[in-house]
């Protein structure tokens, strides 16, 4: 189900915050039929939705919620999700409320009797929840936009964020779990809460992963309870999410979920997948396995020539920032097309890589613990794996490569510590106005949470990486196509198992996702279970900017607007655009700047979005 939560803290709040269901739901195509405000005293809570609200009115204690608990049945009564929360806030307080739920989750509740506001979001923030916090004003929504429509809150964007969404790399966008794209609008991070009491406001984590000591059991053992987790993952969010249907990708991650649902349901589900005309990353055929074992129907969704400046500039006003990467407006294109089929939920293998090193940079992190360990000639023999399975004619594989990798990626001396990728970082820096950013200058946090690089490599990638800016954008296009998501593998039971797995039943022999395999043995069909390949969901975008999307790009950052801001050395993004062209045309191996390039689009209409003479850059 879709739904929003907005809500403030200030005189006249009941006044106030009927106006801000507007923006709450701006860019949504499938307007929610549901409105619910309650006030008392200064502070109104406020829930948008399709169905009936998830809110608690119980005396001197109000609740919204957007999301899901899934473990009602251990948990007790309570007609709404809401009600549920706080008859647990009652026994426990409201971080013991959130630590017995599983869900995903964003909530608010007000405590009059003790007059505090509280806010939390789930583990692992697969729903999102920001505020802003001014002089006499605190206010909160599941997105940026209404925040940005009350006096004293400023539209000025975050210079920091420009330039890494403007010239460095997706990963970079998220390094601040706190921060959004707005100076005045920050985020609760995931597993935090948040109380306001008397004018202070407090953030507080309530959940985190602990270096544990790895599991000892069998191999065999571990599979079984992996099975039964994920099993009991799926089961649990099949029975509340409406009108289920399930992406479906040629990997592991969304196969086994797909997999996993038909088993419990005892027959065939529907499923929906992204094609292309290009070859480069259409799964069609790795598909076809899991459509004769578990699908009912496929529903293909066709993405060839998209009309870039239309989809775009529509994603970034239903989304309040610009996109990440490109997959995303294939991804958009799918929400359509399955809110056509009256899908309402979309279950999804997010957090799979994560969970199961499945990302193929994890095998540096892997062989930097197996060298840290003096396991030499393990060392050894899985460097030769690596290289027979996954050489290629742009990324190659060989020793050297690995030694380069892990001199660039890991501290060696300190077991465990991760560094961040300069080059990743800076490979476009020369893109910048020397004097708007220096991206050699930024520093990400990489946290060292774990003696394992492995862990902490899966770490940063959840809270400050690779998941976030996922999470957020699968939420904005189901939110604006009115169709809910759910993530099995984001079930914390399993967040936390699989990081007590041994690296060995990760990656063995140059093969990833070895348990995961191993647990669904007679679930999935063998081909693709044991399809050692990996594609990736992604999308032909280098197509996309060549002929008339490179000049749409080129266009808008030769524009008198884009020269104002003085973001884009244009020379330079002219340069690199030419470049691409000619990789893509010419069929040369190299790497080609696609992924800049949807960042320039992204950024230049995002701003153009916000004002019609753009924002200020900030100070």
């Amino acid at each position: 189900m879709i739904s929003r939560i907005v809500g403030l803290s200030h005189p006249g709040a009941g006044e106030m915050i009927p106006r801000l269901f507007e923006p709450l739901g701006a860019g949504a195509h499938f307007p929610p039929a549901c409105e619910w405000w309650e006030a008392a005293g200064d502070t109104a809570l406020g829930w948008l939705g399709a169905r009936s609200p998830n809110v608690a009115d119980c005396g001197k204690v109000l609740a919204v919620m957007d999301g899901f608990i899934y473990n009602r049945d251990e948990l007790g009564g309570g007609d709404t999700d809401a009600e549920l929360l706080v008859s647990l806030y009652l026994q426990y307080g409201f971080e013991g409320a959130l630590s017995r739920i599983n869900g995903d989750f964003a909530a608010a509740l007000l405590d009059q009797d003790r007059g505090v506001l509280w806010l939390g979001r789930d583990r692992l923030g697969i729903r999102p929840l920001y505020f802003a916090a001014k002089e006499g004003l605190f206010a909160f929504a599941s997105r940026p936009r209404p925040l940005l429509a009350l006096p004293g809150v400023s539209r000025e964007t975050r210079r920091e964020f420009l330039a890494l969404f403007a010239a460095s790399h997706y990963r970079t966008f998220d390094n601040d779990p706190e921060m959004s794209p707005y100076e005045d609008v920050r985020q609760v991070p995931a597993g935090h809460v948040l109380s306001l009491q008397a004018g202070t406001v407090s953030l507080k984590r309530y959940w985190r992963l602990e270096d544990l000591p790895e599991w000892e059991e069998p191999e065999e053992e571990l599979a079984g309870r992996y099975r039964e987790l994920i099993l009991d993952a799926v089961a649990r969010r099949l029975k509340v999410a409406p009108s289920a249907a399930f992406t479906l990708s040629g990997g592991m991650d969304s196969s086994t979920v797909l997999a996993c649902a038909a088993r419990l349901a005892g027959g065939r589900q529907r499923a929906v997948s992204t094609v292309y005309d290009d070859k480069t990353y259409d799964e069609s055929t790795d598909i076809k396995d899991m459509l004769e074992a578990a699908a009912s129907e496929w529903i293909p969704v066709r993405v060839g020539e998209p009309d870039l400046a239309a989809l775009v500039r529509m994603m970034v006003v239903a989304h309040d920032e610009p996109v990440a990467t490109a997959t995303w407006l294939s991804h958009f294109l799918l929400c359509g097309v399955a809110r056509q089929s009256r899908i309402g939920t979309l279950f999804g293998g997010l957090g799979g890589d994560e969970l199961n090193a499945g990302e193929y940079e994890y095998f540096f992190f892997f062989f930097a613990d197996l060298q840290s360990a003096g396991l030499e000639a393990l060392l050894k023999k899985e460097t030769e794996a690596w290289i027979v399975q996954h050489d290629h004619p742009v990324f190659r594989k060989s020793v050297s490569v690995m030694r380069e990798g892990l001199k660039r990626l890991v501290d060696l001396s300190t077991p465990g510590r991760c560094l961040a990728d300069r080059g990743r970082i800076e490979r476009y820096a020369a893109a910048l106005k020397p004097d708007f950013f220096r991206l050699q200058g930024f520093e990400p946090v990489m946290e060292r949470v774990f003696t394992s690089y492995l862990k902490n490599r899966a770490y940063h990638d959840i809270f400050r990486e690779t998941l976030p800016c996922c999470l957020r954008a699968a939420d904005r296009n189901g939110s604006a196509l009115g169709v809910a998501h759910v993530m099995p593998f984001l079930d914390h039971r399993l967040v936390e198992f699989t990081f007590r797995v041994p690296a060995a039943l990760k990656i063995r022999d140059g093969v990833t996702k070895r348990l995961l395999r191993e647990a669904m043995r007679g679930i999935l069909p063998e081909a693709t279970r044991t399809r050692v390949k990996k594609t990736g969901w992604n999308a032909p975008a280098h197509r996309w900017f060549t002929g008339k999307g490179k000049e749409l790009v080129l266009d808008l950052v030769r524009s008198r607007e884009s020269r104002e801001r003085g973001i884009y050395d244009a020379v330079e993004v002219e340069r690199l655009a030419q470049e691409h062209e000619e990789i893509v045309l010419s069929g040369r191996p190299a790497d080609n700047h696609m992924m800049f390039l949807w960042q320039v689009l992204n950024l230049e209409l995002w701003l153009r979005s916000l004002s019609p003479a753009g924002p200020s850059a900030g100070p």
